[in-house]
């Protein structure tokens, strides 16, 4: 804060950048509480035989949010791994991820990052099935691909390095960019892996479908994670978002107040100094007056406490330049501003040209 009492750059930066970052983090925090409330409100159901019967007695045939957990079985054709043998799935992700290195300018440091240069998703129709195989009711599971956490097992992945030469070195060198490698990585829904979906289940001419809701802000899943474990996942990842919310919010308040603390020191400085100036004149007028010396004959630089020489000296650290150097000497110990009342440490000499 400067001299005028008007915050400094950098705490006016603090609190925007604080503020700013409290209200994101809040938005986010907000979401993923409301993620959390609603897996809690989800309703439950298992695959039997009793499945199409609800389905049937609810409003519209359908279960607005629910919670199902089965396996994975295909419906007709299954796809098969492209590297593992006798590894077959529904859903195959494949990708392939350049490494490399770069040169930080501001940092002056080598950074790793990461840029995926080629992704390809196959899918095929599959549905979800009881744990019990004797139990043939089953749910197809509709766009699997528009889930919003969506679990696939990595079944191969390889790393392929850039082959070193001193040409590319060189390059290197001046391009500021060090190649590391490609990763090519494989993932795949198995068929018999155990699944959990968070949904909309309708059932529509005799079939049973698992889709994304159509209520706005509920998310559809499709996690390998247990309904309990995925609801732990999330309160997990709700705790820390409300931990930075509130360690932000802490930062913009400190910063607030402490910018109105120093606002409000400065206030009350100023106005002890302008009294102190209003009972130092009317003191310098009362003596004016016993020494029967009009205000207007006196010179505007003449020392404030003889007022017969010129003033000399500077007085540091207040600046007041008031007094000649005859009158400071004989100020008392400790010696201060005649003026403002505040300590004088150093003393420079004036020299009027």
């Amino acid at each position: 804060m400067d001299s005028s009492g008007k915050p400094s750059m950098t705490q006016v930066v603090v609190l925007a950048t604080s503020s700013a970052l409290t209200a994101i983090f809040y938005t986010i925090y907000r979401s993923r509480a409301s993620t959390v409330a609603r897996l809690k409100e989800a309703k439950k159901l298992s695959i039997d035989q009793d499945l199409k019967t609800i389905l049937s007695e609810s409003a519209g045939r359908c279960v607005p949010y629910a919670v199902i957990e089965g396996v994975v079985r295909s419906v007709k054709e299954t796809l098969s791994s492209q590297f593992v043998e006798n590894c077959k799935g529904v859903i195959e992700r494949l990708t392939l991820k350049e490494e490399k290195m770069v040169w930080n300018r501001t940092t002056h440091l080598w950074s790793n990052t990461e840029k995926i240069i080629h992704q390809r998703t196959n899918t095929v129709p599959f549905a979800l099935g009881s744990h019990d195989e004797d139990v043939a009711t089953a749910i197809r599971v509709i766009r699997p691909l528009d889930a919003t956490e969506l679990d696939l097992e990595t079944t191969y992945q390889n790393f392929h390095p850039t082959p070193q030469s001193f040409s590319n070195v060189v390059w290197q060198f001046f391009s500021g960019e060090r190649p590391k490698g490609i990763q090519e990585t494989e993932e795949m829904l198995r068929i018999g892996e155990s699944m959990t979906g968070v949904g909309e289940l309708v059932l529509e001419n005799n079939l049973i479908k698992l889709q994304p809701p159509k209520q706005q802000g509920f998310c559809y899943f499709l996690t390998r994670l247990d309904h309990q474990a995925l609801l732990r996942k999330h309160e997990n990842t709700m705790r820390l978002w409300r931990r930075l919310t509130m360690l932000l919010g802490v930062v913009a308040c400190s910063a607030l107040l402490y910018m109105l603390w120093r606002r409000y020191v400065h206030y009350r400085q100023s106005r002890k100094e302008r009294t102190v100036l209003d009972e130092f004149k009317e003191k310098q007028r009362k003596r004016l007056r016993e020494l029967n010396v009009e205000e207007d004959s006196l010179s505007p630089t003449s020392c404030i406490v003889c007022l017969s020489r010129e003033r000399s000296c500077v007085f540091l650290e207040c600046g007041h330049v008031c007094a000649c150097n005859q009158c400071y000497d004989a100020l008392p110990l400790p010696k201060k501003c005649p003026i403002c009342r505040a300590d004088i440490h150093r003393v420079v000499p004036l020299y009027n040209s």
